[in-house]
């Protein structure tokens, strides 16, 4: 009885993946029948997709630094405040406290812009490779 019932698993099984095998070749070759009957079509589809890409990229990588910059700004506006605050709190008299304020806020300063600069250019780096593979399959293709 356990011979059968082994049997009779794997005769479904076998069926059941030779079906799924099948249906998986049969919509593969009837799903984009465009595709056989004028390829050059596609290959212009693709290059125009391809410049879509690109120029999605291009935009996104334009509010991305547009968004590291106002980061950068708001960081120094805030470092600019906290030293107005502590030059307010000493009275104007020239201590430590506001001495080490104001170092602390040319160094923020200082960071901000170069924290900016670092992540814009990772930014391009970013771009750069998306509009080379971009590029690499619009070869392919062509």
């Amino acid at each position: 009885m356990k011979v059968i019932a082994t049997v009779g698993r794997l005769l479904a099984t076998t069926l059941f993946c030779v079906s799924a095998i099948a249906f998986t070749w049969q919509s593969a070759f009837l799903s984009n029948t465009s595709a056989m009957a004028a390829p050059a079509v596609n290959l212009i589809a693709a290059a125009d997709v391809g410049n879509q890409v690109q120029g999605k990229a291009n935009e996104d990588a334009r509010r991305a630094k547009g968004f590291i910059r106002d980061t950068a700004d708001k960081v120094e506006q805030t470092a600019r405040k906290n030293a107005k605050r502590v030059e307010q709190a000493t009275d104007d008299n020239g201590s430590f406290i506001e001495r080490k304020a104001k170092r602390d806020t040319a160094r923020i300063h200082k960071r901000a812009e170069e924290d900016a600069a670092r992540t814009q250019k990772a930014v391009d780096k970013t771009k750069n490779a998306v509009e080379r593979t971009v590029d690499n399959i619009k070869d392919a293709f062509n």
